[in-house]
């Protein structure tokens, strides 16, 4: 039988998750199903009691679900422990296993795709969510020379700092408002580019040869990629993390890890 496999969010027709996986599928011989799973923002964990019941073997998991994804997995990769939040879903035995695959996506797209290195640069961190949580450990292995982690809430920022403390690696936390630039690597990993907003990030957080990555990814740039790029800043959305962090579930999922290049090369040209 064809495995089932789904991405879950609120909202998700936007997704490319689904061309994505049969791309990959097709291009490793893999015989899976994938597609778009919307569920009510009360009604994440009835969706993956559903989906297992179906015979489901794994899902994806994005925007507002996924520390709620962490809440609902009967056990954790090392990487999800440490975030506390799950992207990637697999329904074994009757066990629901969490990992998270953002951290490891969003390294290799700014390392491998972007050719910027992380080593010793100063990276500013907007938001303190699901988001940033999953990609902080994976920054952290990276040994940059600091993060600071910004957010509306002060004590969100603060919390998220003390989970990722003891590494050998300065990270801090601040309100929008404290935020004192320049910085080498800016990344936005608000929700707010999905509303068409702007984080309240100063232009003081741009220079020229500053890497503003959004996290989010669309047909056209987002207020935050264009408010970067009009103080200096090179830009970049979130396609390629997200291919790369599809790359990283589809070989959790199947044991086969699959090419990437391509395929966010034809996503690219497709905007």
């Amino acid at each position: 039988m064809t495995d089932k496999y789904c991405v879950i969010g609120n909202p998700i027709a936007h997704s490319k998750s689904p061309q994505i996986h049969a791309a990959f599928a097709a291009q490793t011989g893999q015989d899976m199903e994938y597609e778009r799973c919307l569920a009510p923002l009360d009604g994440f964990a009835e969706v993956v009691r559903t989906l297992i019941k179906q015979g489901y073997k794994g899902a994806n998991v994005t925007v507002p679900f996924k520390l709620e994804a962490a809440a609902i997995a009967t056990r954790l990769s090392e990487r999800a422990l440490a975030a506390g939040a799950v992207n990637t879903l697999q329904f074994i035995d009757g066990e629901i296993v969490g990992d998270n695959t953002d951290g490891p996506g969003l390294v290799a797209d700014i390392v491998r795709n972007a050719g910027v290195a992380l080593a010793n640069q100063r990276i500013l961190m907007l938001g303190a969510g699901g988001a940033a949580r999953g990609v902080m450990l994976p920054f952290i292995e990276e040994k940059p020379a600091a993060i600071l982690v910004a957010n509306r809430t002060r004590a969100t920022a603060d919390n998220l700092v003390a989970a990722f403390a003891g590494h050998d690696v300065e990270v801090a936390a601040c309100g929008f408002d404290e935020i004192a630039g320049p910085y080498d690597i800016v990344v936005n990993a608000t929700s707010s580019s999905l509303a068409g907003d702007m984080p309240p990030v100063p232009a003081s957080a741009f220079a020229k040869g500053t890497l503003a990555l959004d996290m989010m990814y669309g047909s056209a740039p987002s207020p935050f990629m264009q408010f970067a790029a009009a103080h200096g800043a090179e830009t970049r959305d979130g396609l390629g993390m997200l291919v790369e962090q599809a790359a990283e579930a589809f070989t959790v999922w199947r044991g086969v890890r699959p090419e990437t290049r391509a395929l966010f090369t034809m996503l690219l040209n497709l905007k």
